[in-house]
């Protein structure tokens, strides 16, 4: 194993600031953005590139088991016998913690020609275009669960509780993150990266690593809007409630009440608008009570 450093979550820089017609050079801190190449291997040796994207260095092994649940090549952490980095292959210093190797638990590599994103994604979005929609139902993707019913004053309660949880935003105010909740508001789990997706996948792997897939009975918070491919993620990964501090996309909208999902967006302060699943939303605690007495 190499004794290379590995890139961090953020870096300095200095930068000029200008302000109120005076400049001065002063020192700031950065999110870091690299990318990140995903390989697959078999138990015969079988190598396979499967896509590069944009990401934080930071729970990368999470990132690249995430993205390959999202995409449905495999449903969980059993299906992976170990994950490393290619510290020992021909490659420049500067980037051999910049790609990573999944060893899949299986004699042959599966069949990745349905898969969309054989090709370098962005920080911002994968793939855009409604054949996810077809995709999500042919590889076989389940309706959510029944449940959880979240009170509002719950919900409401998340951000504050996610932007508590957010060290690198702290220091860079460049991160998007996601959050795993239970129903009763407890956080469970949260990743940040530059790009929304990256966050959900990485919270996606930590979850098929902790051996939690589906994750029923809880909700995810994202950082940001809600995309079609957040959603996509969220129902591959078996998430009854997405919520996001944002908007969604009509197309994050028809997948979430395709597939039964709770979407909540423009999460902030004490308001938020459901689109579409709002049987898992429940009144305030303290209405509840009113109204029983």
């Amino acid at each position: 194993m190499s004794d290379l450093p590995r890139p961090g979550p953020r870096v300095r820089v200095v930068v000029a600031r200008h302000e109120a017609g005076r400049r001065q050079e002063r020192a700031d801190v950065v999110a870091t953005e690299e990318p990140l190449e995903i390989r697959l291997t078999s138990r015969t040796g079988a190598v396979q590139r499967l896509a590069v994207t944009m990401r934080t260095p930071g729970a990368d092994f999470e990132l690249a088991v995430g993205f390959l649940v999202g995409e449905g090549v495999i449903a969980g952490g059993d299906a992976v016998a170990s994950v490393r980095y290619c510290v020992d292959r021909g490659l420049d210093e500067d980037q051999r913690f910049n790609v990573v190797t999944v060893n899949l638990d299986r004699p042959e590599l599966p069949d990745l020609r349905g898969l969309e994103r054989h090709f370098t994604t962005t920080s911002a979005c994968g793939v855009c275009g409604r054949s996810c929609l077809e995709s999500l139902e042919t590889r076989g993707t389940s309706m959510a669960a029944p449940g959880p019913v979240i009170p509002s004053e719950t919900l409401t309660s998340l951000p504050g509780r996610l932007r508590a949880a957010q060290p690198v935003f702290d220091r860079t105010g460049g991160l998007h993150a996601a959050a795993l909740f239970t129903a009763a508001g407890e956080l469970v789990a949260v990743r940040e990266d530059v790009g929304r997706h990256n966050a959900m996948d990485k919270l996606v792997g930590w979850a098929a690593f902790q051996k939690r897939l589906p994750l029923e009975g809880h909700l995810v918070l994202v950082s940001g809007r809600a995309s079609y491919e957040l959603v996509q993620k969220a129902a591959t990964a078996g998430v009854p409630v997405l919520a996001a501090i944002s908007a969604p996309s009509s197309l994050a909208i028809e997948i979430a009440e395709r597939f039964g999902l709770t979407l909540v967006g423009f999460l902030r302060d004490d308001r938020f608008n459901v689109y579409s699943g709002e049987d898992r939303i429940g009144p305030a605690q303290s209405l509840s009570r009113r109204a029983a007495t």
